[in-house]
């Protein structure tokens, strides 16, 4: 019943949410134009529920074409490919209100699983069948994986936790998710790439052995 509900809420609380913040975003948009080159907003390619691929929107915190240079997806402390501006941005996640369109346009949720990248960690056909049940909802702004460890978290552990987000899905998990949110953008932790966050194949078998005995 609450899926149902989740959607109309989500569509509410993003449309009051952008009309309330459109002069923040405003001049977000106005600084990032006069202090660095391209486009104000950065438009990647995610997948969504049911596999489905979108495009996600970002206030642009890097330079044009960061990805093909430097560290690839993986932007960590001191990344030269961050502009001034980005720095701040990225710091506050501010650059993550543009998704508030996403919402809107139903792609996205406010709580949900974050949305992969259609290559990384690994493509779509990879994924197990019980990775796959993270595909179930709307991916969201922030969730279960996010306040959970955030971008500290290796990748097959993050879906584990966003699967468990789609098993145990209610309002008060989103309500409890949503303020252990506000409080790591507060606290900016968890908040930088500390490394490589994709495990090795050998790796990860290692570990269920481990973990079996």
């Amino acid at each position: 019943m609450y899926i149902h509900i989740k959607r109309v809420l989500d569509f509410i609380a993003a449309l009051f949410a952008l009309i309330i913040l459109s002069p923040v975003m405003l001049i977000v948009a106005v600084i990032i134009k006069l202090t660095s080159e391209g486009p104000v907003i950065f438009k990647q390619e995610r997948i969504g529920k049911d596999g489905k691929v979108f495009l996600i929107y970002k206030f642009r915190s890097m330079c044009v074409g960061a990805e093909k240079t430097g560290s690839g997806v993986y932007s960590g402390k001191g990344d030269a490919r961050v502009t001034k501006i980005g720095k701040i941005i990225r710091a506050t996640s501010i650059d993550e209100l543009p998704q508030l369109v996403n919402i809107i346009k139903g792609e996205m949720s406010f709580i949900g699983p974050r949305p992969p990248l259609t290559y990384h960690p690994w493509d779509y056909s990879e994924y197990t069948d019980e990775q796959l049940r993270m595909f179930c909802v709307r991916p969201g702004i922030t969730g279960w994986a996010q306040v959970n460890g955030r971008k500290g978290v290796e990748w097959n552990h993050r879906i584990e936790l966003s699967v468990w987000y789609v098993d145990n899905i209610s309002l008060f998990l989103d309500i409890k998710i949503f303020f252990m949110t506000i409080f790591k953008v507060f606290t900016n932790a968890d908040n930088e790439n500390v490394g490589e966050t994709v495990a090795k194949e050998e790796d990860v078998k290692e570990e269920e052995k481990e973990s079996v005995h």
